[in-house]
């Protein structure tokens, strides 16, 4: 990050979620790309 805080360091539960949210991307995409090609 471009600013250093080390008092603010983000929690357990949010950097669950931002791993859920890494993991969950792209296989979003791709669920959305199918879904596309399944409705042309």
């Amino acid at each position: 990050m471009l600013w250093s805080d080390p008092a603010d360091e983000p929690t357990e539960e949010l950097r669950s979620a931002q791993a859920m949210l890494r993991r969950a991307g792209p296989l979003l995409a791709v669920a959305m790309l199918v879904v596309f090609l399944l409705l042309l």
